[in-house]
């Protein structure tokens, strides 16, 4: 039925799969009998593993109460309790906090609040975002205008998205301060009297290259929005909950965005939610006062149970030292794909190990080879990396960390 029937991700019809028959901690557990490694944390989102035990019984107690009831008009004590995580988690910059269905929507929203905050502020011209390329923020159709143009998935529809304003992709991290100077000066240069608001992943673009760059090219480009009184969208969706070995990328370095956009791990990969986030001053600036967005199942009282209970295992601390240790392990194990034929790059940073090679890689061959090692990875673009759960053991992060090297050697072999 699935090869027959379902479409899968970036992937054309009757495309053959992996059936997982469940998961538990760190592991997939495929219908064949085969228990892999899951090195993706399923797309970055299961970072306390999966099947864990608290994210569970959140959700049986919810479910017996009431799985959802529309948001217009009514409210639930999940939601009220999640959006108290959020804003002690994010330092009570933000004071207001609307819900969605997926990153890619709470991207929607945001440049929507930007759009109305500038007609708030009497400029309604103001209708273009400035970013920067290698960036990826959805596949709906606003977020997929501030993508990568040229590089990314969605060059399909030039002439019929928006179109934005592209800067070059930022300096990459250890840059010296004349390189990071001499990019915000041009970056600068970009802002017109259209922009209503820079957008862009801070500290590690994701999807669109796994590039990662130094906290002062954000910090830079803040000082930019605030000379130029735009906002600043920050995209934390992928980075946000520890991932970096930080649990904001921006927060976490005095970096204070107008709107922050999070996901994937907030509700620990249990079910999809993500969440738009902005401050008292933007919210009473829109014009009109309401954010012209209403999901169907915006914050689904399933859903904020989950992820308010995962929100309160960030709030613990252990990601903390989950993180770094899992980052020392891929810094040493992945020396060994340093110098293999192919290799361009071996970059980490936090729960992130990223092997760049000089070309496409095939991914049947190095999802196969990484499967050999007992690991679920899942390769695209010129890009071998893996983003571990955080209570990946070491043993567990250095056999995720073998897979990656299988699969660039098996690359390798290939276009020997």
């Amino acid at each position: 039925m699935d090869t027959a029937h379902i479409w899968h991700p970036y992937a054309p019809a009757g495309v053959s799969n992996y059936p997982v028959a469940s998961t538990e901690g760190v592991y997939l557990q495929l219908a064949d009998g085969r228990r892999l490694i899951d090195g993706m944390s399923s797309w970055w989102a299961a970072a306390h593993g999966h099947s864990h035990p608290r994210l569970v019984e959140a959700a049986k107690e919810q479910i017996n109460a009431m799985s959802h009831v529309m948001f217009g008009g009514l409210t639930h004590e999940p939601a009220a309790r999640l959006t108290c995580n959020l804003l002690e988690l994010t330092g009570h910059v933000y004071d207001q906090v609307f819900y969605a269905d997926s990153g890619s929507v709470s991207v929607e929203v945001a440049l929507k609040m930007a759009l109305q905050y500038q007609r708030g502020r009497g400029h309604p011209e103001r209708d273009t975002f400035l970013t920067w390329r290698s960036g990826y923020h959805g596949d709906t159709f606003a977020a997929m205008s501030v993508c990568d143009p040229d590089g990314g998935m969605h060059s399909l529809w030039r002439g019929i998205l928006a179109q934005q304003d592209f800067a070059p992709a930022p300096p990459i991290a250890g840059s010296s301060e004349t390189e990071i100077r001499d990019y915000l000066e041009s970056f600068e240069d970009m802002v017109t009297d259209r922009t209503a608001a820079v957008i862009i992943e801070p500290v590690v673009q994701g999807t669109g290259g796994m590039r990662f760059h130094d906290p002062a090219v954000v910090r830079g480009v803040r000082e930019i929005c605030d000379r130029h009184d735009i906002l600043l969208i920050a995209d934390e969706i992928a980075t946000g909950f520890g991932r970096t070995g930080q649990l904001f990328t921006t927060l976490s370095n005095d970096i204070e965005p107008d709107i922050l956009c999070v996901g994937k791990a907030l509700t620990g990969g249990f079910c999809t939610l993500a969440a738009t986030l902005t401050t008292r001053h933007v919210a009473a600036t829109l014009e009109p006062a309401a954010i012209m967005h209403g999901p169907t199942f915006m914050a689904n009282p399933l859903a904020c149970a989950v992820a308010a209970e995962a929100t309160a295992i960030v709030a613990e601390g252990a990601w903390e030292t989950q993180v770094p240790a899992i980052e020392e392990t891929l810094a040493t194990s992945l020396e060994a794909a340093r110098g293999l034929p192919g290799v361009t790059d071996v970059r980490i940073k936090g729960a992130i190990g990223v092997v760049e090679m000089d070309h496409a890689v095939d991914m049947a061959t190095t999802t196969q080879a990484a499967i050999d090692k007992g690991v679920w990875l899942r390769p695209f673009g010129r890009l071998i990396y893996a983003m571990p759960p955080f209570i990946c053991t070491r043993e567990e992060t250095e056999r995720i960390a073998a897979a990656i090297v299988a699969a660039v050697r098996a690359e390798g072999a290939k276009n020997a």
